[in-house]
């Protein structure tokens, strides 16, 4: 089958376009024929990970297409069912932390930027009616990652209000529309006026210049809850604007993995820090009923062919997108 992989190099520069093996199926997995594939920044973390003399892995984490073949214990899909790929393996039930052996598709298995996937029965979901398939193939990595930083993780409720540093990416756009949808308040942040008009567009309250102070922009006004994926660049001005007691839900770092912080100003307002990543089955399935019921749609920013997979890694890395990207096949 044809596919985006790396091999050799540990860098971008190992990734490749061209035929690879496919994945044989057990009794209890099926094999998905993919028209769609999202992108995710872990697509760029992951070639600097692969081992150089490792067997070739294809890459990706999301997708959506349709079963093509089933194994012989399978029973909750059929061939011809439209699915989405739960990218959660081995992460059956909500629980504290993932149980010991919990991985994502795209590493160390292979992913979905290819004609087809291999994968366990339960990790083919059914398909959101409501989304068209370039919006099923980018939903649940990032969708599932939000929902369970801001609901399982944050508990967000109506009438709280929320800060979203960096709102403006994939994450960043459903936690926004998730945020608005369960009746909070809604401040973000962005470099860019554009896409802070955009994310006004999309429902948020306020939208902020990340390079002014945040504090004055607010006029002083304070957050119950902070979700912050954009690690040391924003840490202590995401710190800053949280009311004593409240939460700060991280689960990213694109911009800087250590911080320092004062730790007295940290204890005297009671401040919550909370650890977040992935999600559960379970949580990927509360997230879809969520966005049905909402009517939610993820925000694409730009679509790519696989082939010329060059092109959309670039604009990955480098294009500050707004909303998702996507390959079709």
């Amino acid at each position: 089958m044809q596919a985006v992989y790396h091999e050799g190099v540990q860098s971008l520069e190992g990734i490749k376009f061209g035929e690879v093996e496919q994945d044989k199926m057990g009794d209890d997995e099926v094999i998905v024929k993919l028209k769609t594939a999202g992108l995710n920044h872990r697509d760029l973390f992951i070639p600097n990970r692969h081992g150089e003399n490792d067997p070739p892995i294809v890459l990706g984490s999301d997708g959506a297409g349709v079963v093509d073949q089933i194994g012989a214990n399978v029973t909750n899909v059929k061939v011809g069912d439209e699915v989405i790929i739960n990218p959660s393996l081995g992460w059956e039930k909500n629980s504290a932390v993932p149980p010991e052996g919990f991985e994502i598709t795209g590493f160390p298995f292979n992913g979905t930027f290819a004609e087809y996937i291999t994968i366990p029965q339960e990790n083919a979901v059914a398909k959101p009616e409501h989304l068209n398939w370039e919006e099923a193939g980018v939903l649940a990595l990032s969708a599932m990652t939000a929902y369970r930083a801001m609901f399982t993780r944050g508990q967000l409720k109506a009438g709280q209000t929320v800060l979203i540093p960096g709102a403006t990416g994939g994450a960043g756009t459903y936690l926004l529309q998730f945020a608005k949808a369960a009746g909070a308040t809604v401040y973000v942040t962005s470099r860019s006026e554009e896409k802070r008009q955009e994310a006004l567009k999309l429902g948020a309250d306020k939208a902020l210049d990340s390079e002014a102070d945040w504090g004055e922009q607010l006029g002083g006004e304070k957050v119950d809850l902070v979700i912050e994926s954009v690690g040391a660049a924003t840490f202590n001005q995401s710190l800053d604007q949280l009311k004593r007691g409240g939460t700060l839900v991280a689960f990213g770092a694109s911009a800087g993995d250590t911080v320092d912080f004062d730790l007295r100003k940290f204890f005297y307002g009671q401040f919550n820090l909370l650890g977040s990543t992935m999600a559960s089955t379970e949580e990927l399935h509360e997230m879809i009923d969520f966005i049905e019921k909402h009517n939610i749609k993820p925000v694409m920013d730009k679509t790519f062919k696989l082939e010329d997979y060059k092109e959309a890694f670039d604009y990955l890395e480098n294009a500050g997108m707004m909303g998702k990207i996507a390959f079709t096949l």
